[in-house]
């Protein structure tokens, strides 16, 4: 068994976990999530978008068939309902666990005018205010914003531009709220995550970080989880201190551990591209990874790549 990680972030890598049925296919995990129950719900480009595990590895069911062109975020509701962001169809929806929609913000396969503001030019992620239910959408590859929705989905307001100062984004990529309902946006291409309160002003910004695209905040713990790229070059890909790797931050900002901070690769171990992470009610992380973008489809021959991933928590 490899472990990774470090102090109390030690981590055993579950090789192997999460058996797809015959004829199933990943092309690439873009977002995962547990619920109460700590089932896995794996958001994938493949044919079956969202695939559902126990927490074993063992297949449930899958959904989103014809409905999700481009899966890109899950966000796993208090209620029992999960929001799913679809960057390619310019859409967030609300549904069930079994996959029934609730609730669709934006107009399937209409995205608003580049950089107009206007929700949603490939929208990214959801992060809902546990205090009230309030949800925040960021938007994204083609938008630098956050929109912020009350819990029945009307738009309450929106801030951000395109640009590297505080309050400006170069890809809003994934965002989260605190259990004091602070905001947290990884602010991919600008290598950092940036922090506002409810009313979008800006609070701080933590640097010295390599593309952050997943986000996940336990809120009980007051710990925040970061999947990051790494580097955008292909020659120091295997360099060692770039990532890809998932960090692990307090919400004031502290660095606590890296977890498999090596050169990208297949091993375990290794990363490629994390893209997606969420936790486990035991502690336990679930790494999703677009590995087919990152390298499957330059392959020669191109294959699919591992994309998703469970470390399982020692300490």
């Amino acid at each position: 068994m490899v472990t990774i990680g470090e102090g109390q972030f030690t981590y055993e890598v579950q090789e192997g976990w999460g058996q797809l049925p015959a004829g199933y296919a990943f092309r690439e995990v873009a977002a995962v999530g547990c619920d109460a129950d700590d089932n896995v719900y794996a958001f994938n480009r493949g044919d079956h978008p969202m695939i559902v595990f126990d927490k074993d590895g063992n297949f449930i069911q899958s959904w989103g068939e014809g409905v999700f062109p481009r899966a890109h975020g899950v966000t796993m509701a208090p209620d029992g309902t999960v929001f799913l962001t679809d960057d390619g169809d310019h859409t967030v929806r609300k549904c069930t666990l079994e996959g029934d929609v609730l609730l669709t913000l934006g107009t399937s396969g209409h995205p608003a005018a580049f950089m107009s503001g206007d929700p949603f030019n490939r929208c990214t992620h959801v992060a809902i205010d546990p205090r009230n239910g309030d949800f925040y959408v960021s938007d994204g590859y083609g938008n630098a914003r956050i929109h912020k929705y009350s819990p029945d989905g009307r738009l309450i307001f929106s801030w951000g531009k395109s640009g590297n100062g505080p309050g400006e984004f170069n890809i809003a990529h994934n965002i989260g709220t605190d259990r004091d309902g602070l905001v947290y946006l990884a602010d991919r291409e600008n290598h950092r995550v940036q922090v506002f309160n409810p009313d979008g002003r800006f609070m701080g910004q933590w640097n010295d970080m390599s593309r952050p695209c997943g986000l996940y905040i336990d809120q009980d713990a007051g710990l925040v989880y970061i999947g990051e790229l790494g580097s955008a070059i292909g020659p120091n890909s295997q360099a060692t201190g770039l990532g890809p790797r998932v960090s692990v931050y307090d919400t004031e900002g502290r660095q606590q551990a890296r977890v498999g901070d090596g050169p990208e690769g297949e091993a375990p171990g290794q990363f490629i591209a994390p893209h997606g992470v969420c936790l486990d009610s035991v502690g336990n992380i679930y790494v999703g990874e677009v590995s087919w973008t990152h390298t499957g489809q330059h392959l020669d021959p191109p294959r699919e790549v591992r994309s998703l991933q469970k470390l399982v928590k020692t300490a």
